[in-house]
């Protein structure tokens, strides 16, 4: 079996240099400002050609990261970034925005394209709607255990790539707008501010009931590598180049078997929140995986430690072999041919070979020269010698031709055919939206009161029939169901529900395997013209758009696609598959009825489904007093979580008379939006 890929993070140039003399055999970065890590140095226009020029020369893929969300104004400015690295050659692109997927597709079809984890997919027909969409490989999420990353790998649907080292979120990738509501800051768009790491307590847990430790999974390699693993990703494009190089090194002795405890301790000296867990991976769920990052665990990296490691890419190292054939003659030019690999390159010297007149080149000499090869990624393998009798040629020649050669070798590797670019339009057409209608979900049957009038109705997966066709209502699917695929499809299947609301592309994948219309959910993260286009193409009906848009961008989209806007209820700022709660309280006694309280006492509420966790905002949005301000939508849709039946009746009875909200409320992402 061959070796899975190690792919390592490169947050700027120092990192990058780390990354490739430590052997790594891929690596990620961004550029500009469409990437999760908005943070970093990345790389400008003359970095990213240095940078795509160093990685061919070391034979190492690169792969860079545009997995952020993209404005309709934004697009602009994107497709002239795509340009660029298309010509570049990118070895492949990483997306989480439906419309950058349609936008790379129409201009570069060549082009490699891999799913982010902030995709948020871990399910078999997940997989096979990105292999429809144009996609050759996923990053799967961190959450998923030993048995379903096997399920994945061994489905044989895409090119799998996990993580294997770094820092883990409390919520899944791409489901979490805790850092956009508590402070504008969208991780969804690369600028998280990692509100999760302050104290959030739940009755008895940790004090910091949404911090996890860090994740490692390089003692696991070789058992990855046998499950069918593609690549194991690095994480860390903020951390130091040290930790690349270390992390790195790990990874690569732990593929031979020879991952040390000293290693892993360096590992957790370099950067670590209270040690590492491997708690997702090996199914055990709970306290111990919960970290922060103590005084000790910054104090822990030492100068002599960063130095141990600044010294394994201090040197450049000879990664490639080249083969010399030297000839020289009399009253002729000499000439030197080096090949390496499918590359070949002839250089003629400067002066003809002279008659000697005491000591005469020989074969021993010239290779002397021609091993001379430091400084550079080339060490020798084979030199032939063809030389005449009685030859004379200055030493400083034959090195000025060896440096003429590889030279030229460096030249003839680094070039490559840039991918074709086809230069199109992306603007889509107006969006002529019909009255809104009224959409309605609720998270319990309890919740229902007798004015719930609706236009669709959206009820707990495994509500009876029955009820449903009472209420003329369809079914909401989790937002997490990595391991559940199966068990969700059979209830969809025998829910008889007329359609489905589907928050992420492994609940549309579902449904729409399932022969059951899909409407999008918020969370499916629709934030421009070309990702409604995009979802209409899968099978998306109708969708929800995305909590983090602002009015004006409402009112700009465009597409066919019905849309509409979450306009109350209590949003969903996390998902996780580590309930909070039960850090201190047993599910048992929960009921349901769990909260996290934050530093000023306030309080936020947690609900189980499916084996996932979903924290709430403490205040409703509310925007039922301002449905006018709301242009170009065609429904308006209202969740109800944490409500009881008299407040739902209250809530829809302001929806009829526009009333104003009543205690604490807030108006979202409506007029702030985010960064």
């Amino acid at each position: 079996m061959a070796k899975a890929e190690i792919l390592a993070p490169c947050g700027g140039f120092d990192s990058l240099t780390a990354a490739l003399r430590c052997g790594a055999d891929a690596v990620y970065f961004g550029a500009g400002e469409f990437n999760a890590r908005r943070a970093a140095s990345n790389f400008d226009d003359k970095a990213l050609r240095e940078a795509a020029r160093l990685c061919r020369l070391y034979g190492t893929r690169w792969h860079l990261t545009l997995n952020t969300l993209v404005s309709d104004e934004e697009l602009p400015r994107c497709r002239s970034l795509l340009a660029r690295v298309c010509r570049l050659s990118a070895d492949a692109l990483i997306l989480q925005d439906l419309g950058v997927l349609r936008l790379v597709r129409a201009m570069c079809p060549e082009m490699e394209l891999h799913a982010s984890t902030q995709m948020s997919v871990g399910t078999k027909a997940g997989l096979r709607l990105l292999r429809e969409r144009g996609f050759s490989r996923a990053v799967l999420p961190r959450e998923l255990t030993k048995s379903e990353i096997e399920a994945l790998c061994q489905a044989d649907i895409l090119e799998t790539e996990v993580f294997v080292h770094g820092a883990q979120c409390m919520c899944v990738s791409g489901q979490c707008l805790f850092s956009a509501v508590l402070g504008a800051r969208s991780g969804n768009r690369g600028l998280c501010a990692q509100p999760c790491r302050l104290p959030f307590k739940a009755a008895g847990g940790t004090g910091h009931d949404l911090s996890l430790k860090d994740l490692s999974l390089i003692e696991h390699i070789i058992e990855l590598q046998q499950l069918g693993v593609n690549s194991f990703k690095i994480e860390g494009r903020m951390k130091r180049p040290e930790y690349v190089a270390a992390a790195v090194t790990a990874c690569k002795a732990a593929q031979n078997g020879a991952y040390t405890e000293k290693q892993r301790a360096d590992l957790q000296a370099l950067f670590s929140r209270s040690g590492f867990s491997d708690g997702y991976f090996e199914t055990r769920r709970g306290r111990t995986m919960f970290g922060t990052r103590q005084k000790e665990n910054v104090t822990a990296a030492t100068s002599e430690l960063l130095k141990s490691y600044a010294k394994l890419y201090e040197k450049l190292p000879a990664v490639r072999a080249v083969d010399f054939t030297f000839q020289a003659g009399t009253d002729k030019l000499p000439s030197l041919t080096a090949v390496c690999g499918t590359h070949r390159i002839t250089v003629n010297g400067g002066q003809a070979c002279e008659t000697a007149q005491h000591v005469p080149l020989t074969a021993e000499s010239v290779e002397k020269q021609l091993k001379k090869c430091g400084g550079t990624v080339f060490f020798t393998d084979t030199i032939d010698c063809q030389i005449g009798e009685n030859l004379r040629l200055p030493l400083s020649e034959i090195n000025a031709m060896r440096r003429a050669a590889l030279e030229a070798l460096e030249e003839s590797i680094c070039e490559k055919t840039p991918l074709s670019v086809k230069d199109i339009g992306f603007t889509s057409a107006s969006h002529i939206a019909q009255a809104p209608k009224r959409y309605l979900r609720f998270c319990s049957l309890d919740q229902i009161p007798e004015n719930a009038r609706a236009d669709r109705m959206f009820l707990p997966l495994g509500t009876p029939q029955d009820v449903l066709e009472a209420y003329h209502a369809g079914v909401y699917l989790p937002r997490g169901i990595f391991g559940t695929e199966e068990a969700v499809r059979r209830q969809l299947l025998d829910s008889g529900a007329p359609y489905a609301l589907c928050d992420t592309l492994d609940a549309v994948a579902v449904a729409r395997e399932a022969g059951i219309p899909v409407i999008g959910g918020a969370f499916l993260n629709l934030y421009n013209s070309l990702a409604l286009e995009e979802a209409a193409q899968i099978g998306v009906s109708e969708a929800v758009l995305s909590h983090e848009l602002r009015l004006s961008q409402i009112a700009a989209l465009g597409g066919a696609l019905p849309r509409g806007v979450c306009v109350y209820g209590h949003m969903p700022l996390m998902l996780t598959r580590n309930c909070p709660v039960r850090n201190g309280t047993p599910c048992a006694k929960c009921d349901r009825t769990g909260f996290l309280t934050d530093r000023k006492g306030v309080r936020f509420p947690v609900r189980c489904e499916n084996g996932f966790s979903q924290v709430y905002n403490s205040r409703p949005t509310y925007m039922l007093d301002r449905l006018r301000e709301i242009q170009n939508v065609d429904f308006y849709f209202l969740d109800f979580t944490v409500e009881s039946k008299e407040e739902c009746a209250q809530i829809l009875d302001a929806l009829e008379t526009g009333a104003a909200p009543r205690g604490e409320f807030t108006r979202g992402l409506f007029y702030r939006g985010v960064e």
